[in-house]
């Protein structure tokens, strides 16, 4: 438990208030669980002195500096794991859906089953060197059938913020966003 409530100190500036923090350590704790279920209620009262109100207040409502959650990650990945000969990965997975319901469903093709499917697909950044590997970045894929017309209801449904236009796979990651700016990101950059 020290080890995740330092972990998770390292992410403090992301939030604005204390309680936030609190809950993400909160989220944290329920995510890392032997829980089997790993939805709000569970992991709430998996906590001591959790609510479950409290930490679906915390995920619906709080805003997360995502950016600099992921610089200040990155850092820790570096640090921790950073070689010279360290490496990024891409890939993709696809989740099977039942339902059409939740952002980005189409019928596409999912690598799991090794078919076309309802599914989401998830594009992901790993790391990797000697001292161990780390997922590092990830975005949701929107199939371009999502920003047609006969999806504008959906869209509106799942809160996908107008601003959002088609990517495919590979820029849906952008790598300069997912790993920094510079010519050699502090994840590629020499630890010796």
């Amino acid at each position: 438990m020290d080890e995740l409530w330092e972990f998770q100190s390292a992410l403090h500036d992301c939030f604005t208030r204390s309680e936030p923090r609190a809950h993400f350590c909160d989220y944290m704790v329920g995510q890392c669980s032997k829980l089997a279920r790993k939805s709000i209620e569970p992991m709430a009262l998996q906590v001591e002195g959790g609510t479950v109100r409290g930490l679906q207040r915390f995920i619906r409502d709080v805003h997360w500096d995502e950016e600099q959650m992921r610089w200040n990650y990155h850092q820790l990945v570096a640090e921790a794991m950073g070689e010279p000969d360290g490496v990024l990965m891409f890939d993709e997975t696809g989740f099977v859906k039942k339902g059409k319901d939740s952002v980005g469903v189409a019928r596409q093709y999912c690598g799991s089953l090794g078919k076309v499917e309802h599914c989401q697909v998830g594009v992901f950044a790993g790391y990797a060197s000697r001292q161990g590997y780390a997922l590092v970045d990830k975005r949701l894929f929107l199939p371009e059938g999502w920003f047609t017309e006969a999806y504008a209801a959906r869209r509106a449904t799942c809160q996908v913020p107008p601003e959002v236009t088609f990517a495919t796979k590979p820029q849906s990651l952008n790598l300069r966003q997912s790993v920094g700016e510079s010519p050699r990101p502090p994840l590629l950059q020499n630890r010796a």
